[in-house]
């Protein structure tokens, strides 16, 4: 009777240490949703191209923070919350980087901030790809914003992958300007 006591005290204590090591795995496991994963410059990429004087001008932004959940199994659990660093934007001239700083431009003093918060998140036809839709902010002029983005495991977290077109106009930005109307932006984040 007694050897059956601690056969049984055992068999618990085995069974609580499993049920506990299951719960702190999934915890950590990438694509929870119950943590958020967290943007990194380190492993990431905002770029943008703009026609100016028929010219192709390409930059880029850094300062990346905010909070990712996803899981590819229930993209409808999904949210993204991100801003980037207005004044990082670098397009290697800094005389160009001052002017797109300034109040006709991106007005960094007045918005320090670009963001974007996702309001839906669905699967698409095509594997490993999902549609995000959400609010993209410049300016204090936000305009909702659909794309397919894809997102890929690695390092021990998500790269997430994405590119779409905007009008520089809707947020005001370069006013009147000889600058195409026409921006697109290419996303290479990582997020651990």
């Amino acid at each position: 009777m007694k050897l059956f006591k601690h056969i049984v005290t055992f068999s618990w204590l085995f069974l609580l240490a499993a049920l506990a090591g299951k719960g702190a795995f999934a915890q950590n496991a990438p694509g929870d949703t119950q943590r958020p994963y967290t943007p990194t410059d380190n492993g990431s990429e905002i770029r943008f191209a703009i026609r100016n004087m028929g010219f192709r001008v390409t930059g880029s932004f850094a300062g990346l923070q905010g909070s990712i959940r996803f899981d590819p199994a229930n993209p409808a659990t999904a949210n993204f919350n991100i801003t980037v660093d207005a004044a990082s934007v670098n397009t290697d001239n800094s005389m160009r980087d001052d002017h797109l700083k300034a109040a006709g431009y991106f007005d960094v003093q007045h918005y320090p901030h670009i963001s974007f918060v996702s309001s839906r998140i669905a699967a698409s036809n095509k594997h490993d790809t999902w549609i995000m839709t959400g609010q993209l902010t410049i300016r204090n002029h936000t305009k909702e914003l659909s794309f397919p983005f894809t997102a890929t495991l690695t390092n021990g977290g998500w790269l997430f992958k994405a590119a779409f077109t905007l009008n520089r106009r809707d947020f005001e930005v370069g006013g009147a300007s000889i600058i195409s109307d026409q921006l697109d932006a290419t996303l290479n984040i990582f997020a651990k």
